[in-house]
């Protein structure tokens, strides 16, 4: 058997920058044409470029299976069954109208891994796992991350229950595609199944770019609080009121708007990192002629402190009272829609990427994820971890989302090189 952790061997294998960039090209090629580019989950697109990808793990040499929670997960065996297992991958589908590379990248570089394992003649010690979570994005039965929710047990049935505008429900909607529903009231996985996960992904920020480094070490993922705003204030006719009679929800909202902003960037100042954003808006009755009477907003805070985030929303909460209540005559009240408090990856794992980013003679830094991903489930069955790559400009979820073939490279290699790392751990 050759020893992983053997650098000559480590070295030797080299990832196929022909082969990564084909099976990039083609899986953005599975969208709607008008609107590139869009693969939601559970869609024909999504389930054509499920069987193009369970046709390359096969190429490559993997064992295909789909499991209960809809995702697809191909496998090489290790040589000691006793050990757990170790897992990459992340997501195929996409928002509407978004870029290439969100998700897709981190599955194309951990099959290319797997991949260049196999055909270098290493023989694992754990098993490896190469796993397609399904619909990370926010699906269109209002729930994110389905797949990695699934497989730690985080998917509840009041989730699925939630319908799309066809009226179908998520559990449904996970039986058509293979799945099954009447298993998901427990995690998929136990937590002594994994011994690790690691996912690559573009950053999808600008952080990584203008701080000149090839690598981003992610530490962890920010908690996200997310609230719907509504404040009552009264409709009138905007010709025959006066302005010192006016109740109107719109003056309200928009002074609710500024303090956020500047509140947040106090908090940033102060305190730590900490984002703040309404970025949806509802005014009614929203015509030209009439003071508006309600607006509903929402708004999300992001910090990688727990207690930060409840000060910045207590904060909020008390000047509201003395603002808007008071002051403007108006009612404000909030509803929380959804909590997710912040994670923390495994040292182990942190350090496996770095030590990795090292030896390949690549730059990184550390950084921590503003946005939600797959392997924020996973942590909590495993020790897991991140990796970045830069992004032009930073942009994502949109069309304009772009990366260099290099860097796409430089993640893959700094992705197979960890995992031969976390092979040899417990060897």
């Amino acid at each position: 058997m050759i020893r992983p952790l053997d650098k000559k061997i480590r070295s030797s294998i080299k990832i196929n920058k022909k082969r990564v960039q084909q099976r990039l090209d083609k899986l953005s090629k599975f969208t709607i044409p008008e609107r590139p580019w869009t693969r939601r989950a559970f869609t024909d697109d999504y389930a054509s470029a499920r069987k193009w990808l369970i046709k390359e793990m096969k190429s490559a040499g993997l064992v295909i299976r789909l499991d209960a929670g809809g995702n697809l997960i191909g496998t090489i065996k290790g040589s000691n069954s006793k050990l757990g297992i170790i897992a990459s991958g992340s997501h195929i589908d996409t928002v509407m109208g978004g870029g290439r590379y969100d998700g897709m990248l981190g599955v194309v570089a951990a099959l290319e891994a797997a991949q260049s394992i196999y055909e270098s003649g290493i023989q694992l010690n754990h098993t490896l796992e190469i796993i397609d979570f399904l619909s990370e994005e926010t699906s269109d039965y209002g729930i994110s991350c389905i797949g990695s929710r699934a497989m730690s047990g985080n998917l509840s049935n009041k989730d699925l229950q939630f319908t799309n505008t066809s009226g179908e429900n998520l559990g449904q909607a996970i039986k058509r595609i293979g799945g099954n529903p009447k298993k998901l009231n427990a995690p998929l996985r136990s937590k002594n199944e994994l011994t690790a996960y690691l996912e690559l992904h573009i950053e999808q920020g600008r952080i990584i770019e203008t701080s000149n480094k090839q690598i981003g070490v992610v530490t962890n993922i920010v908690g996200i609080l997310r609230y719907e705003i509504t404040i009552s204030g009264r409709a009138d006719h905007s010709g025959t009121t006066p302005m010192h009679l006016r109740q109107d929800a719109l003056v309200g909202a928009s002074k609710f708007i500024e303090k956020v902003n500047s509140l947040a960037k106090t908090f940033q100042r102060t305190q730590g990192h900490l984002v703040a954003t309404v970025g949806k808006l509802s005014v009614l009755p929203n015509a030209t002629n009439v003071v508006p009477g309600e607006v509903r907003l929402s708004l999300e805070i992001r910090s990688d402190n727990k207690k930060r985030l409840n000060n910045f929303l207590n904060t909020m909460i008390k000047w509201s009272k003395i603002k808007i209540d008071k002051q403007e005559q108006l009612q404000i009240k909030y509803q929380p829609l959804s909590v997710s408090n912040p994670i923390f990856f495994a040292d182990t794992v942190i350090n496996k990427v770095a030590n990795s980013a090292t030896s390949l003679g690549l730059s990184w830094m550390k950084i921590k994820s503003g946005a939600g991903h797959d392997a924020g489930y996973m942590a909590s069955l495993c020790p897991a971890g991140m990796i970045f790559i830069p992004c032009f400009d930073g942009r994502s979820h949109c069309p304009e989302e772009n990366i260099t073939i290099k860097d796409a490279i430089n993640g893959a290699s700094v992705l197979t090189h960890a995992l031969l790392l976390l092979d040899n751990q417990e060897s």
